[in-house]
Formats: structure tokens, C-alpha cells, sequence
């Protein structure tokens, strides 16, 4: 088939490399427009982008995919589909028309659950000990057309976001492309989603990255999790904000600490929770890099019985 891709972010590579490499043909590339970065904030192309241009295919960049021109170099390029994984834009009813089997999306849950911006971080804010990636059509409402293909994924107990949809992306990349393969074969039969078990994960905000340590300290190690790399749980201290970057380790015993006291060792910094202690890996203090607890504690000549506020 004649595919025009969508994706934006470095977790759409795998998915294009992967239909690069496949029977199909990669026809055109839709992404989201060139924004800043690094501290110049000079615009840069999207990693879907840059991997398009390497490959030589066109690449579309819309500022939103209704515009008339877009829609009309679409209809021009005439897909037979359009697979799309984390494009990060909401694809109008008239280009939804415009393929003529529509447009596949790769999503990072088991539909009906977790449909949003953010499906793994908050499968794992949530406890899920399994996850997976779902491959649907796309209709006007939100990740809720029929579903194509599944495929599960186990969370493991040290997983970041960023580490499970690293492996999310890749076992993804063959399922989209299995997707693909049976669309043009004819015996593809995707399936409404089930009414029951509809749960919903929006774009993370600053404010649910922030820890609360007088919850229980499985729910901090959530957070930590779930929210890393991005947007990093936080929490402040002396006034300025401390990300929690490294996973923390959940130590047994009942605590001798108050939520968000500090107990600096040598080599280990802990904190009180709402339950247990926890051990904390790696922070980031405002305006430097990460850097293991011990270090920051040393070096900031934080002494036991310090708080984080808040």
C-alpha cells in the first residue's frame, strides 16, 4: 500500500523504520511544525522529521492537519492509508476521509483503557503490572475506534515511562506493520472497543508530578516512575525545586522519619513517607544536572532532620 506516515517524536522512529523496511511504501511524512530547542531555542525539525529527510521521503508539516493546502496535497498523494503513532495533533473529519482505509493508529495501552496523550505514564502512576499497544482506526472521538491488533507487555517492578515505552515502540513498530500487511490483504477485522473499562490519561501537568510524601511510599515510587524522564517528579527544598529523577528504593520496616524528613548517610539519602522510607537514586537541582542523592547531599551540606516543604 501507498502510506502517508504521521509522527512526531523520537518514540515514532521505530514504527517509520519499521514501515520503511516493509512491503509498503512510505509515500510522504506528517508531522508537527519545527519548534525550539536548547538553550539558543532555535527551531528544530521533529525526529520524525529528520528520519524522513534522511530517507528522502516529502515531509508535510502542517500547523493544523484541516488546513486547506495540507488537505489538498493529501488528496494529491492519495494514500491507501495512513498509519499514525504519537503525531500529537487531531486529525479533521475531512482528512479522516481522505486515505481509503482511513487512518491507523498505534496507541501505548490495551484500549478501552488509558485513552489520551499519556496512556504509560499513568499505567504506571496507576500500579498496572501489565500494559501494551493497541493498533485502532481513527474516529472523531478520543482513541475509541475499532482495534485492529493487541499486544501485551509485562511493567517491570524498576520501570520508568521512558524505559517501558522504549520497549512499547519497538514490539509496536511490528505491530503496526502486521496491521498494515492485513489491511492490504483483506483480513484485517477490527473490533469496537468494549463499552466497560473506558479510563482516560491526559497530557501530565506539573502539579501531578509533585510529590506528596505523605502518601504511602508505593505511591511515591510511582510518581518518580511515571513520571521519568518526563516532566520529572519534583518536590522543593530550601525553597527551590528538586526533581526526583532516579527511581527511589522502598525500604521494609515501619519509618522512623516524618513525611519528607531527611536522613543523610554517607552514601544513601532517605526519606519519611506516609509508610515506609525510601532511598533516593538520582536528583536534579535547579539549574544543574542530575546527579546521585549522596552527591547533592554533600555538596548542599544538608544535614538529618532537614523537610522537603510541601
Amino acid at each position: 500500500m501507498r502510506l502517508v506516515f504521521a509522527g512526531t517524536p523520537e518514540v515514532a522512529v521505530p514504527a517509520l523504520d519499521a514501515l520503511l523496511a516493509s512491503r509498503h511504501e512510505v509515500v510522504a511524512v506528517v508531522t508537527r511544525p519545527d519548534a525550539p530547542a536548547g538553550r539558543g531555542r532555535k527551531l528544530v525539525a521533529s525526529p520524525v522529521a529528520q528520519r524522513a529527510e534522511e530517507a528522502g521521503i516529502e515531509v508535510l508539516k502542517p500547523v493544523r492537519p484541516g488546513e486547506p493546502e495540507f488537505m489538498a496535497r493529501l488528496a494529491e498523494i492519495a494514500p491507501d492509508c495512513c498509519p499514525v503513532v504519537a503525531y500529537g495533533a487531531l486529525i479533521r473529519p475531512g482528512a479522516l476521509e481522505i486515505p481509503v482505509h482511513g487512518w491507523v493508529n498505534l496507541h501505548f495501552s490495551l484500549l478501552p483503557a488509558w485513552r489520551g496523550a499519556a496512556p504509560v505514564q499513568h499505567a504506571l502512576m496507576a500500579g498496572d503490572e501489565v500494559t501494551g499497544a493497541s493498533t485502532f482506526r481513527i474516529e472523531e472521538g478520543l482513541d475509541s475506534g475499532p482495534v485492529y491488533g493487541v499486544l501485551t507487555e509485562t511493567v517491570k517492578p524498576a520501570d520508568t515511562s521512558g524505559d517501558l515505552l522504549g520497549r512499547l515502540a519497538h514490539a509496536g513498530a511490528d505491530l503496526l506493520v502486521r496491521t498494515m500487511d492485513a489491511i492490504e490483504d483483506g483480513q484485517a477485522r477490527p473490533e469496537p472497543q468494549p463499552l466497560a473499562g473506558v479510563s482516560l490519561a491526559p497530557k501530565l501537568t506539573v502539579e501531578d508530578a509533585r510529590i506528596e510524601w505523605t502518601h504511602p511510599a508505593l505511591r511515591v515510587d510511582r510518581v518518580v516512575r511515571g513520571c521519568a524522564p518526563a516532566p520529572g517528579a519534583w518536590t522543593t527544598f530550601r525553597g527551590e525545586r528538586l526533581k526526583v529523577t532516579g527511581p527511589v528504593r522502598l525500604l521494609p520496616g515501619e519509618t522512623a522519619l516524618a513525611p519528607g524528613e531527611l536522613a543523610v548517610a554517607k552514601n544513601s539519602v532517605r526519606v519519611g513517607t506516609g509508610s515506609h522510607e525510601v532511598e533516593l537514586g538520582e536528583v536534579r537541582p535547579q539549574g544543574k544536572k542530575a546527579m546521585p542523592a549522596a552527591d547533592w547531599a554533600r555538596g548542599a551540606r544538608i544535614e538529618s532532620g532537614e523537610r522537603f516543604e510541601g
